[in-house]
């Protein structure tokens, strides 16, 4: 087999091939593939590119670095300097903990004679990033745990957060900014949202660093934020390639072991700098995901159906009661008496039926399903069942 020499043509290739393919043909001249297979390959690939296109990812939004990842921090204290809005008075943490803010401050109080309308016990919540150094600032997510109305205007005080270890991280003090209210009185009242949550945007200080030393390590673990073989295979031969020589390798469907020292970069930063910008080649699941609170489906393109047929017919029941006034006989001395006449009625309608042919896909569903007039709640409970019957193809998740 003649041999295509090292000053191939390929400068030549046209430029409006993706970068992916361009690699593959670089591949196939090193290797000793002759130019005309090559191209027949890039070329008749050209009408796939695009439709596989919208899979390809930079390696930097489908990976992470084993142990580099964000820690909960959590913290308890008291918000005050509300509208009357706060914790009753036998919420007792509540009081308890203000007489235990006060006997720091240097005033002795009993805690049972403390009126809190205007203070409420919450609990802050926040992350810490990777790579937190002290002095960065967090936001904050306050909310209340006893039976406050309301914590609009009010002000946390200095509190301490905390990580699993029970070690302190970061400090929080700051004012409240709510996304909702709670206006009006007893029996003609109006809510927004989540009165009784409130954030505290940059309101959080780091005082303790948790930063992992990447020059101490000699084995990068980059785990795949979705599981797949393929993907592993594809992460570390663009790795490798990258290199010019095997750094990486796929330890299983996830994890993708590099060499750093091997690689020859000369730190851990630029190494993953080289790393993150690469292109991949990505196979993600066929996915349906359903929320049976709001009605909301979402369903993959990939998503192939079985052949199964169909039957959905809807049962509607109503019980209405009226009240009728039973009016006493003239010149007695009876009262109105009211009385409950219930009523019922059921209707049934016809099954409506939907065939699919073996291969159909996601949009010949939802056309049968809006033509036969479905709900999206109906919708889910066909979704459910078309899995139980083994004609689905993809995995189905409940929220």
């Amino acid at each position: 087999m003649k041999r295509v020499p090292a000053t191939s043509p390929f400068e030549r290739f046209p430029q409006r091939a993706s970068p992916r393919l361009r690699r593959r043909l670089r591949l196939g001249v090193r290797s000793g593939v002759r130019l005309g297979i090559a191209l027949a390959l890039v070329f008749g690939c050209a009408a796939a590119t695009a439709e596989s296109a919208e899979h390809i990812a930079r390696l930097r939004d489908v990976i992470s670095v084993e142990g580099i990842r964000e820690n909960p921090l959590l913290g308890y204290g008291i918000v005050v300097g509300l509208h009357g809005t706060g914790d009753r008075q036998q919420t007792l943490f509540t009081t308890q903990t203000l007489a235990n803010y006060l006997r720091q401050m240097g005033v002795q109080i009993p805690a049972t004679t403390v009126r809190v309308n205007n203070v409420a016990a919450v609990f802050i919540t926040s992350s810490l990033p990777p790579f937190a150094r002290p002095g960065t600032r967090l936001d904050l997510t306050v909310s209340s745990i006893g039976d406050a109305k309301s914590l609009e205007g009010g002000l946390l005080l200095l509190t301490a957060l905390y990580g699993a270890d029970g070690q302190k991280y970061a400090s929080a003090q700051g004012a409240l900014a709510l996304g909702g209210y709670s206006a009006g009185g007893a029996g003609n009242s109006k809510t927004v949202n989540h009165p009784t949550v409130a954030r505290i945007p940059s309101g959080g200080l780091v005082e303790q660093a948790l930063a992992p030393v990447l020059g101490q390590t000699d084995k990068l673990s980059l785990l795949l934020s979705e599981p797949s073989y393929a993907a592993a295979e594809g992460v570390a031969a663009a790795i490798n390639h990258e290199f010019g020589r095997k750094v990486a390798q796929a330890l299983d469907g996830r994890v993708v072991e590099v060499k750093a020292r091997e690689a020859g970069a000369s730190s851990i930063p630029s190494l993953m700098a080289r790393i993150e910008d690469l292109m991949v080649e990505m196979h993600p699941r066929a996915k349906v995901v359903v929320n049976e609170r709001t009605g909301t489906i979402v369903l993959g393109r990939d998503v192939k159906l079985g052949a199964v047929s169909i039957l959905h017919g809807s049962l509607s029941i109503e019980i209405a009661t009226e009240f009728k006034v039973s009016q006493p006989a003239p010149l007695s001395n009876g009262q109105t008496v009211p009385i409950a006449q219930p009523t019922l009625k059921t209707q049934e309608s016809a099954a409506r039926r939907i065939e699919l042919k073996e291969g159909a896909s996601v949009e010949d569903l939802v056309n049968g399903l809006q033509l036969s007039g479905a709900t999206a709640r109906d919708v889910i409970a066909i979704l459910q069942a078309i899995k139980a019957a083994g004609a689905m193809q993809a995995d189905l998740e409940v929220l």
